[in-house]
């Protein structure tokens, strides 16, 4: 995996807390409704939400069990997306990740890039002993994405996640550190 050196980052993209200035990006991506099965979220945030998220959350990953992180590309500073890491468990050395990209910059790798940063974070700086993540079956792309990184599916979720009136199955993912 590439080196990065205090802010976790590539030539290309960088991994960083949100910020205040993040509210308008986190509002588009928060509420739309394409990425709400991702999370089970069934209704829009407003600014206020958003902005009270960003200025009362601390952002420390032993204290709130959990890390958003925004990509942005190096050269611009411009936000591109949103690495998650969640259900952060210390005690078993072990948290969940997940991942949206603007559509304006999918297929371009920031994806993989920024997988790669975080897992290079979690396993090297977090020292955790693996790190787990839930694909809808049907998710070809993120299934590609994550086995290339050694992710090996280890269960399925039969009819697990209910999207436009139908069930569809959801692949348990695990990455366990060598």
């Amino acid at each position: 995996m590439e080196k990065f050196g205090a802010r976790l980052e590539n030539k290309n993209i960088f991994l960083r807390k949100p910020e205040p200035e993040d509210l308008e990006f986190l509002y588009k991506i928060e509420n739309n409704p394409e990425y709400w099965f991702v999370s089970d979220t069934k209704a829009p945030y407003s600014r206020w939400q958003l902005k009270q998220h960003i200025e009362n959350s601390i952002y420390d990953i032993y204290t709130n069990k959990e890390l958003r992180l925004i990509i942005c590309k190096k050269k611009t500073n411009l936000q591109i997306g949103i690495i998650d890491l969640f259900e952060f468990d210390p005690a078993n050395s072990r948290c969940g990740i997940g991942i949206i990209i603007d559509k304006k910059f999918q297929n371009l790798g920031i994806a993989s890039q920024s997988l790669e940063i975080c897992l290079s974070y979690c396993f090297n700086i977090l020292d955790l002993h693996q790190v787990w993540c839930n694909i809808l079956s049907e998710n070809a792309i993120s299934v590609k994405l994550f086995t290339k990184f050694g992710f090996e599916l280890t269960g399925i979720l039969k009819e697990w996640k209910k999207i436009e009136n139908r069930f569809v199955d959801v692949g348990f993912y695990q990455l366990i550190k060598k």
